[in-house]
Formats: C-alpha cells, structure tokens, sequence
C-alpha cells in the first residue's frame, strides 16, 4: 500500500495538479462566465468550459506532465473517452446534488435565487468530481506508462 500512495503521489501528480489549476481557471472561469454574465444554461455552460479546458488538457498532460510519446489517433481517442466518462460520472453526480439538496431544499445565498444558486453549486461540485476523477483517469488509463 505504501509504495501505491509514493507512486500515486509522485512528482506526475504535482505537475498534474499545477496544469489542473491552469484548466482550472480556463475550463471553469468560463462555465461560470457563461453561465452568470451571459446567461447560459448550466449543463452548457458546463459543458463547453469543460471542452475548453480539456483541449488545454490534452496538451500539457500529454507533453508536460506524463511526457506521453505516443502518436496517432489512439491517445486522443483514450484521453477523450477518459474526459467523457469522468465528465458524465462527475457532473451526474453534481446534478443529483444540485436537484435532490439544492432545488429541494430551496438554499440559496450570496443574494442569489435558488435557480442562480444551483446552477452555480452544480457547477462548482461538478467541477470538483472532475478534477478528482480525472487525474485517475488520465493517470491510469489515457496516459497510462506501458
């Protein structure tokens, strides 16, 4: 168990956090821009900063972070089913919170309708699950060493 978590922790992981929080404020600066200045819906807001970050993504983990050298379609093809599924898992889940506690339970703050409130959680959760599920993903299987 031990040499899992040296393994797990390694310097991979730190570069992996450091290009998280670059995608972190590209793909989730923009959900919330879309969603709060332009008025998007939240799952499309979501959906396209999620997109956005994961191009950015695909770059710097692929080159920087787990100097993948892999060429053709096939680790795009990996990265992209990795970023669906966590994508899919993680903003599910968000929804289940969003609709079961938030929208349920009417909360709200910051001055927001619970709509507006919601939105934001959803997102703000969302984006949390991802980051998490991601790294494994990416880690384990869209750039997985041989």
């Amino acid at each position: 168990m031990i040499d899992f978590l040296k393994k797990f922790f390694d310097i991979k992981f730190w570069k992996f956090i450091l290009v998280g929080i670059l995608n972190t404020v590209v793909g989730t600066g923009l959900q919330f821009l879309f969603f709060n200045l332009f008025g998007w819906a939240d799952w499309i807001s979501s959906t396209v900063g999620m997109i956005m970050g994961s191009i950015l993504s695909y770059f710097l983990n692929k080159y920087f972070t787990f100097k993948n050298k892999e060429k053709g379609w096939k680790p795009v093809a990996k990265f992209a089913l990795n970023i669906a599924v966590c994508y899919l898992s993680a903003y599910g889940i968000a929804f289940l919170f969003k609709e079961y506690i938030c929208i349920a339970y009417s909360l709200t703050m910051f001055g927001w309708d619970v709509k507006t409130f919601a939105g934001n959680a959803y997102m703000l959760v969302g984006s949390c699950l991802f980051v998490a599920f991601n790294y494994i993903g990416q880690r384990f299987f869209a750039f997985k060493e041989k």
